[in-house]
């Protein structure tokens, strides 16, 4: 798994090839079929993997602030959007797989896990007793917010912004909008 993680960062998943992982990490070209199916199911469990790192990540950086405040629910923002910048590789594979997630249950309720520290952030901040509407429609919106930020970083599509990006303010501020609707 190291190896396939380390050809996803430097040669991307697309690049990616079995016997390439094999050499990297010293096995015959038969190993990773002793644990996994395919090519796909050594990508996805890299993928899982980085989600569930991610999310250790999240839940790390949560319990170093009041919980349910705008400081926690920022700080997960900005930590999204450094994962996305240290893990480009991962980052993009977690989401370029889209099209077998949502049928594949361990890869769903992985992303559901990672979603799930936002999700209670924002219900601790709205004070609900259960995720209701107000709070997954909050919860989405921070995501999708942070989200295309870390594509939008990761693709340098912010060379044409004008005026130089203060990455933090902007989740901060954004974060502070998103929960007042």
């Amino acid at each position: 798994m190291e190896a396939t993680r380390t050809l996803v960062e430097t040669k991307g998943p697309d690049k990616f090839s079995v016997s390439e992982a094999c050499r990297l990490a010293g096995v015959s070209t038969a190993a990773p079929y002793r644990h996994f199916g395919d090519k796909t199911d050594m990508l996805l469990a890299v993928a899982m993997d980085g989600m569930e790192r991610q999310r250790m990540q999240m839940e790390a950086v949560v319990a170093q602030h009041p919980r349910g405040t705008i400081d926690s629910i920022a700080a997960l923002g900005e930590l999204y959007i450094q994962f996305a910048q240290r893990e480009e590789g991962v980052f993009r594979l977690a989401f370029g797989l889209t099209r077998d997630h949502e049928d594949r249950a361990d890869m769903t309720e992985c992303g559901q896990r990672c979603f799930g520290v936002v999700v209670e952030e924002v219900r601790r901040y709205l004070n609900r007793p259960a995720p209701d509407g107000p709070v997954m429609e909050r919860a989405f919106s921070l995501w999708t917010l942070v989200h295309g930020m870390s594509f939008l970083m990761i693709d340098q599509k912010l060379g044409v912004m004008t005026t130089p990006l203060d990455i933090p303010t902007l989740v901060r501020e954004n974060t502070i909008r998103l929960l007042a609707r």
